[in-house]
């Protein structure tokens, strides 16, 4: 694969903890956690849940959620990015990882056609338009490849490293790359059934955790070869490295144990990147707070960088975003290595003694050039992202 560089040249994030990247850095410095009980539709469960309070009424798509979060976030991108006006002068991709999107908020539609045969037809129309990846394409007016990645909870990283073969591969100059999903009965409802839900705040790693919370957002990179930077008078610290992924097919919901999978995406990253786990910093762990994933990342995450490496899980203060969860994460890695310091792990209070490592207890300053996300999902789904930052001597 040609290694050429691709610059992150823009950044948009919108969850429970912030409706800007900004925002977000502030609530990751208080520490607070924004998780409370569900108010976006009725449910007789009573599992806090992290929902976004102030969506910007300028991106709001009447049942559209996913669609009007992804569209805050990538608006923040492009605005950082200083591609508003220009991007119609290039070739743009965009590729959004969902598993929501809005294709879940159709009950009564679906109710009525079940009891009487007949229902209206808005509801299919509505449908048709919630391609995640499309609509935002539509709606930026972007002029190149566009797909929407539904790979269960490592959707988000899985879109920005297509992305990046997209770029390194010739086949458009800038890419709309991350994740978005909304809150929603049917998920929420479904993972209480599988029995992973906490009645209280979720709390990563740490040895009594009980399971996870639901959240929503969008978290987007722009990524942008250099040669097009250049072209256009932009520049970025930021970059983006490898990409690796890799299915181990152990079970429909858990990882595996031993987290083979995991282990080998951050194998296949850190060859395209031609580093190695001593070159990295941190990593933004996936860290939902459920016993079996904690468990398999813990100790993967142990044995390649060493039970010293600064790990933190951000799902403390987003909840678990779903196909959000790795675009967002990317966001939150870049913002670390940015301002060189990561925030304490939200939730962790005791060390797990299975798990051969522990999350930062405290804001940590962080220094290294690269960094290290982590997606871990469904189906035995596994991705791992490297980013970095140029240290200017």
């Amino acid at each position: 694969m040609n290694s050429r560089p691709v610059l992150i040249t823009g950044l948009g994030a919108l969850s429970a903890a912030g409706a800007t990247v900004a925002d977000t850095a502030a609530t990751f410095r208080s520490g607070r956690p924004g998780g409370g009980p569900v108010t976006l539709f009725d449910s007789p469960l009573a599992y806090p849940a992290f929902e976004v309070k102030d969506l910007p009424r300028t991106f709001l798509r009447e049942g559209l959620r996913t669609v009007s979060l992804a569209l805050a976030a990538v608006d923040e991108a492009l605005q950082e990015a200083a591609l508003v006006k220009e991007l119609p002068k290039f070739r743009v991709g965009v590729c959004l990882g969902t598993t929501v999107a809005s294709q879940l908020n159709d009950l009564d539609f679906y109710r009525s056609y079940r009891s009487t045969g007949s229902a209206p037809l808005e509801p299919v129309e509505r449908y048709l338009k919630g391609n995640l990846s499309d609509a935002v394409a539509r709606a930026v007016n972007a002029r190149g490849p566009s797909l929407t990645i539904v790979n269960a909870c490592s959707s988000g990283a899985d879109a920005i490293g297509v992305a990046l073969t997209w770029l390194r591969n010739g086949l458009c100059d800038i890419a709309i790359a991350g994740g978005a999903d909304e809150l929603s009965r049917i998920p929420y409802c479904g993972f209480a059934s599988l029995g992973i839900m906490s009645a209280e705040l979720c709390a990563p790693f740490d040895r009594d955790r009980k399971g996870l919370n639901l959240g929503e957002g969008a978290g987007v990179v722009i990524l942008e070869t250099a040669e097009c930077a250049a072209k256009r008078g932009a520049s970025s610290d930021l970059f983006l490295a490898g990409y690796g992924s890799c299915a181990d097919a152990y079970h429909l919901t858990a990882p595996h144990p031993e987290g083979l999978g995991l282990e080998r995406s951050l194998a296949k990253a850190f060859a395209q990147a031609g580093i190695g786990p001593g070159d990295v910093g941190f990593v933004n762990a996936h860290g939902t707070a459920t016993l079996e994933n904690d468990a398999a990342e813990g100790k993967v995450l142990a044995k390649v960088f060493g039970p010293g490496i600064a790990v933190l899980s951000t799902k403390g203060f987003t909840g678990h975003t779903l196909g959000a969860a790795g675009g967002l994460e990317a966001v939150f890695t870049a913002l670390g290595l940015r301002e060189g310091r990561v925030p304490a792990s939200a939730g962790f209070r005791n060390q797990d003694p299975l798990i051969p490592l522990a999350p930062v207890q405290k804001e940590t300053p962080v220094s290294a050039r690269f960094a290290v996300s982590t997606s871990l999902a469904f189906g035995g789904n596994n991705a791992a992202l490297v980013i970095g930052r140029e240290v200017k001597a």
